[in-house]
């Protein structure tokens, strides 16, 4: 029976949750923006009209009726304001109403609201069984027409919003222009002109519920839309729902102090909610602001990038012209400093080329030109190129391949460069002694490129960094001073854009590694 008798709290509770809810909700997704602090005032008008209307069903004695009725028409006048800016406002982040405009109509409604605070509007309650019944006074009718004339402005300039709009902009504005239509006309008629020119106030404890269509249809438009931040507005709707849930527990109570204390978890848990929302919305602009800094400096570093690798290719050239003796015969002493200068500044290319190519491939920005080749062909190529390198550190390069054509669908360059070459020197530069084996076979459907040394191997620690952007294992920069950490990064996007995969495989430290590419045979 508790239940029955608490079912107009209901409407009053879903009401205020929603709109506290959607309203915090809004709010802290942008609070910079003018239509966010509009929504806000209107949200919270919309809990202080809904609790003042009930209360003023639910009180009793003649005295404190009338002044719960006066109450509502304060908030009413209020409520009704703050939807013309609203609606003014919707959806622009910057102000659009000029500072004396906004004084007038916030003067104008601040005497409106004080006037229905006296016998003008309101004289008297002059019944209160079987219905509220009261002598209205000649200041009701201002009253009136304050609100429809805020009502009606804010719905023609919506209106006018929607005729105008095209496109996404419309969809964005017809949820929110049917909620507040059928809203507004439900509490004029039901709350304004039927208790006060009809004496009729049956479905004044309802107005809660009549605020419900314009709660949902801007609830709709920003999720389905995202006028603002999903996620924060997707948690309201959670706390929006766990406070509907607290509220059974208030129209389940059978006395006074049950009520009063179930009241008080309901406040706790929408302070909770607006809380969390508020944490949320400042991790989502730190999100934002992370976001940002990472692309002001993914740009720097490209531009940086690109003038050093400028400045050190044309050393490049210079030297290289200087140590082939394009400007005559050096002497011995300088030809070993040139030859040394030249080999350091090629390092320096190749570091800011792999570096300038992994932000490229992150970006998105690398375009793949494909096209029928030999990878078998370009595998033995690869080997070669990388002979003398490993000649000089005294190890063993061998090659091997299966019988039969390679024929692959592919980039040949980025291919060749950056997946099979990348591999080889990797080899080299991490193998102190020994041997390194390369091979391609074909295993059903795929070709298998592998690279075997006997080198210092991979560690379960380092093997997590592999291939990550600008991971380094715990030793590898003392191994390869050189490297910067882009390279098996670069080789496997490569790999994985020609449809291909990349793996390595270790015993652990010192006992070599394996890097085996996977391609589709063609």
């Amino acid at each position: 029976m508790a239940f029955v008798a608490n079912i107009d709290l209901l409407w009053v509770g879903l009401a205020v949750a929603g709109a506290g809810m959607l309203g915090v909700s809004i709010y802290f997704s942008d609070t910079k923006s003018a239509t966010a602090r509009a929504f806000l005032l209107f949200a919270l008008l919309s809990i202080f009209w809904s609790i003042a209307n009930f209360a003023s069903v639910r009180a009793g004695g003649s005295e404190a009726v009338l002044w719960l009725i006066r109450a509502v028409l304060f908030f009413a006048i209020w409520h009704a304001f703050s939807f013309c800016v609203l609606a003014w406002q919707f959806p622009e982040r910057t102000p659009v109403f000029s500072r004396p405009v906004f004084i007038g109509l916030v003067s104008w409604t601040g005497m409106i609201s004080i006037i229905v605070l006296t016998p003008v509007v309101y004289e008297a309650v002059t019944a209160l069984s079987p219905a509220v019944e009261t002598r209205t006074g000649p200041g009701v009718i201002l009253f009136g027409l304050t609100v429809v004339a805020f009502v009606t402005s804010g719905i023609a300039i919506l209106v006018r919003k929607f005729l105008r709009a095209e496109g996404y902009a419309r969809r964005q504005l017809s949820f929110v222009i049917v909620g507040m239509a059928i809203t507004f006309f439900f509490l004029v008629a039901f709350d304004f002109l039927f208790p006060a020119f009809l004496n009729i106030a049956t479905l004044v404890p309802y107005g809660g519920l009549f605020l419900l269509p314009f709660i949902v249809g801007t609830a709709y438009a920003i999720l389905r839309y995202r006028l603002f931040n999903v996620r924060v507005a997707l948690f309201g709707l959670l706390i929006f729902l766990l406070a509907t849930a607290t509220f059974f527990d208030v129209l389940l109570s059978n006395s006074v102090e049950q009520v009063l204390y179930r009241v008080f978890e309901l406040v706790l848990v929408l302070v909770a909610g607006v809380w969390l929302i508020r944490s949320m919305v400042h991790e989502f602009e730190l999100e934002e602001e992370l976001r940002a800094i990472n692309a002001r400096q993914e740009g720097l570093i490209h531009f940086i990038g690109h003038e050093v690798k400028g400045f050190l290719t044309k050393a490049q050239g210079a030297l290289s012209m200087l140590v082939e003796g394009d400007f005559g015969a050096l002497p011995q002493e300088a030809l070993g400093v040139a030859t040394q200068a030249l080999h350091e500044t090629q390092d320096g290319v190749t570091s800011v080329s792999e570096i300038l190519k992994a932000a490229n491939l992150k970006r998105g920005t690398v375009e793949f030109h494909k096209e029928p080749f030999d990878l078998k062909v370009l595998a033995a190529e690869s080997v070669e190129k990388a002979r003398s390198a490993a000649k000089a550190k005294g190890l063993a390069l061998s090659f091997s391949a299966e019988d039969g054509g390679f024929t692959f669908v592919g980039d040949e360059g980025e291919i060749g460069s950056h997946v099979l070459r990348n591999l080889i020197d990797n080899a080299i530069n991490y193998t102190p002694s020994g041997s390194i084996d390369v091979s391609l076979k074909k295993a059903g459907d795929r070709y298998l490129f592998v690279v075997k040394d006997t080198g210092v191997g991979i560690s379960d620690e380092d093997r997590a960094h592999l291939f990550t952007e600008g991971g380094h294992g715990k030793d590898s920069q003392r191994v390869n001073v050189h490297s910067t950490g882009y390279g098996l990064y670069i080789a496997k996007q490569v790999a994985e854009a020609q449809g291909g995969t990349i793996r390595a495989e270790s015993d652990g430290p010192g006992k070599g590694s394996a890097f085996t590419v996977e391609f589709p045979a063609s």
